[in-house]
């Protein structure tokens, strides 16, 4: 019996589509449609047309029931072998990075040679239902035979049954959005509406600098005759931000439109593979994904901030990495809401949080502003919820490419009071 040995996780690199408002340019466009164009600008960008690769792990929050095989339905709308497995997954708004967490634990146990990874969401064609009670009668009427009994589907029938139901983006358990949740954070955690403002600012400033420079040449694809995101806006000043009104408290509130991510469509995936599948392919390793951990936290019971499990999440793999918050040399933070990063920040330095919460026997302390989304975050691309993780990698991973050498970090918070976090190097 040979001894096995861990394989390195090599991220090849990705490929996107431009991310865009929902209802604007991609308005008449399927998950399917955009998963299957992303995943065919990494057969594209790589040459895997025909090839066979041994899985490829996608997901998408929002859904239609025709989705249940989305994965292998675009593997097969794509120049992939057909004999290449799609397995459909979905954590919210960590999907695509935990994909890769899952795809990557198997490269590295030798069960994988080679994967796609890769998340897609849209909001213009968000599913929208009867309510349960008209869907039952419809599936008693199915099943009816005599007249009577399709009658009798009906009995008690009322024209509100008719109302449709469009997706909800409140916690089930609390009845709240994510953003009336970051509100009650915000104030726990004295964020004020300026620095949030600012955050924002610089994301788009960020995003747009980054357009104009060439970075994103390579990790993104024209879709629909659309070449360039359409969310980030480098004209937008502080002035204008300041002069939004609060959407999740009109009162008291400080997160606003502006400061906080838009419903976007939008698609995005990476090939990730051994060192030896890399070397075979003549393909050259842009990163390595070195470790990852997914946390949760209390939200309901215990009344913690909602989208303060990204604080666990790094917290654990630094402990498990042997590495402290400041051996970074890039953070890329989602900010699903600018007033989130801020809290994930301000408890990384707040000694009480860290010793009592996360168990330290210290502040994880700092880290330096500049070196956090250098590109551009969530605020300003926009944030199509499955693919964000994936969008994150790969821009990270080109990000370490393009400075020649250093580690990386990755923090995303999810639905349901979930975080998922990596650390990416070369």
């Amino acid at each position: 019996m040979t001894e096995n040995r861990l394989q390195k996780i090599a991220i090849i690199g990705g490929s996107r589509i431009p991310f865009c408002r929902s209802n604007t340019l991609y308005a008449n466009q399927t998950n399917l449609d955009m998963l299957s164009a992303a995943i065919q600008g990494v057969v594209d960008r790589f040459g895997l047309d025909g090839k066979q690769i041994d899985q490829v792990l996608a997901g998408a929050v929002t859904t239609h029931s025709k989705d249940w095989n989305l994965a292998r339905e675009a593997v097969l709308s794509t120049s992939l072998s057909p004999l290449t497995s799609g397995i459909t997954l979905q954590q919210a708004c960590g999907t695509s990075l935990q994909a890769a967490l899952l795809a990557g634990g198997q490269i590295a146990s030798g069960q994988l040679e080679c994967a796609i990874v890769a998340g897609t969401d849209t909001t213009s064609d968000a599913p929208i239902v009867f309510k349960r009670r008209f869907a039952q009668r419809l599936i008693k009427l199915g099943r009816a035979r005599s007249l009577g009994q399709k009658l009798g589907a009906f009995k008690g029938f009322s024209f509100g049954e008719l109302a449709p139901q469009p997706p909800r983006n409140s916690e089930p358990r609390t009845g709240l959005s994510m953003g009336q949740h970051c509100e009650r954070m915000a104030r726990e955690w004295d964020i004020s509406r300026t620095d949030q403002d600012e955050l924002t600012l610089d994301s788009h400033q960020k995003a747009a600098e980054a357009w104009d420079s060439g970075f994103f040449d390579d990790l993104v694809i024209s879709h629909e005759g659309v070449i360039r995101d359409n969310i980030v806006r480098p004209e937008t000043s502080l002035e204008k931000l300041s002069s939004l009104k609060p959407v999740f408290d009109r009162k008291q509130g400080t997160l606003t439109a502006g400061n906080s991510t838009t419903l976007t469509d939008g698609a995005a995936a990476v090939l990730l593979a051994s060192e030896d599948w890399a070397k075979k392919n003549d393909l050259p390793v842009t990163a390595w994904l070195t470790f990852g951990r997914t946390a949760s936290v209390d939200f309901v019971n215990q009344d913690e901030g909602l989208l303060m499990a990204p604080t666990v999440a790094v917290a654990e793999m630094l402990q498990r990495a042997e590495l402290q918050l400041q051996d970074f040399d890039f953070y890329e933070i989602h900010e699903a809401f600018a007033a989130q990063v801020l809290c994930t920040l301000k408890a990384w330095e707040s000694k009480t949080y860290c010793t009592q919460r996360l168990g330290l026997d210290d502040a994880l302390g700092s880290i330096d502003r500049s070196r956090m989304n250098v590109h551009g975050g969530s605020v300003a691309i926009g944030h199509p919820f499955a693919a964000t993780g994936a969008r994150i990698l790969a821009t990270l991973a080109a990000t370490l490419e393009k400075a020649g050498s250093g580690r990386g970090l990755i923090s995303v918070c999810t639905a349901g009071g979930m975080g998922v976090s990596a650390i990416v190097e070369r």
